[in-house]
């Protein structure tokens, strides 16, 4: 078995498509709109200061994939990169997929001058939270609070 890590192209969309909508389903039992979900992915290729994607390929078959978005922290005058949108196909889970994502995002945060990385997780996602501790991530003491505005469809991403 090969594993690589590649950066995503537009080519990528439709499995990233899928794979976000699996995932939301997976995690939360949301049903994602599949347009407003397109163009949300295509505002990433559209506009790289919003972050970009990663694709896992297993003997070059697409496996897998995350999200890198930016936050620039003061208190640090740097950027944290955060992991997001991270799906593994069920046949590939557990063999070393995010691992190896994980490991490309870290390696490209360092070279880019990045402070750190965050990774948010379900609060009942015992195995992710494994997986991320035992990567070396700790876990913050910060509790997330969000309020959509106008422009939201309603469901939270």
């Amino acid at each position: 078995m090969s594993l690589s890590i590649r950066a995503a192209a537009l080519t990528d969309l439709a499995e990233l498509v899928a794979w976000n909508a699996a995932m939301a389903w997976e995690t939360e039992h949301k049903q994602l709109d599949p347009a407003t979900l397109e163009r949300g992915i295509r505002g990433v290729f559209e506009q790289p200061r919003r972050g970009f994607y990663l694709i896992a390929e297993c003997d070059g078959v697409a496996v897998g994939s995350l999200l890198v978005t930016y936050e620039w922290s003061d208190w640090r005058c740097g950027d944290f990169w955060w992991i997001q949108s991270v799906y593994v196909t069920p046949e590939a889970r557990r063999g070393g997929v995010f691992r190896a994502l994980y490991a490309a995002v870290e390696q490209r945060a360092a070279a880019a001058g990045a402070v750190g990385l965050r990774l948010y997780v379900e609060t009942e996602n015992q195995r992710a939270q494994a997986t991320y501790a035992d990567l070396g991530m700790q876990r913050c003491h910060y509790w997330m609070y969000e309020a959509l505005l106008g422009a939201a469809d309603g469901k939270s991403d």
